[in-house]
């Protein structure tokens, strides 16, 4: 079985999905961008698939935000390099016997290199419906445990989360302090 990459050309996302169209029309990119990402940062929950997403930093330099907290591989491409060419070199990286890259992105025209490689093409518009798919999915099955009154409560949600991941992180990136064990004598 391969593992399932998807790489997101972000932007193409935010121009050619409805809610996040307005939002970028009506002068709210930042929030555009956090929608795209909490989107697929949900979808990666639901969908055994890594996820890159790639911003094209041409027109949008100096971007410096951390966006661990969503479980995705977020790039921001360098200011004389596209978000297409990013994409290019990532999925023949990526693409392997043991892979299968899907690129999310609508400039077809622009990925005819990454198909011949072996990757696949999903256009905006799939890829939203797929979004909305999963969702639906996993709500008429909450509904049918509800129903059967198997109700799954998590104990986490997805900030208390974010916090504990960054709180591991912190622990390991630091020296062992703990004391050694004495040793006892018998």
């Amino acid at each position: 079985m391969k593992k399932d990459i998807l790489i997101v050309d972000a932007y193409n996302m935010i121009g050619n999905w409805p809610d996040l169209n307005h939002l970028k029309l009506t002068d709210r990119l930042p929030e555009a961008r956090d929608e795209l990402l909490n989107m697929l940062a949900n979808y990666r929950k639901l969908r055994d698939a890594e996820i890159y997403v790639v911003f094209d930093a041409m027109y949008v330099p100096g971007i410096s935000k951390s966006y661990k907290q969503y479980d995705l591989n977020v790039t921001w491409t360098n200011r004389d390099e596209t978000a297409d060419s990013y994409i290019e070199k990532l999925a023949k990286q990526l693409q392997t016997r043991f892979t299968q890259v899907t690129v999310a992105t609508s400039d077809q025209a622009e990925q005819w290199t990454i198909f011949s490689e072996g990757a696949l093409r999903i256009p905006a518009g799939e890829l939203l419906r797929d979004i909305d798919r999963a969702k639906n999915e996993v709500n008429q099955t909450a509904r049918e445990f509800a129903d059967k009154g198997l109700v799954r409560k998590s104990p986490w949600n997805d900030q208390q989360m974010y916090k504990l991941e960054k709180l591991r992180d912190q622990l390991m990136d630091q020296p062992d302090r703990s004391p050694h064990p004495k040793k006892h004598h018998q």
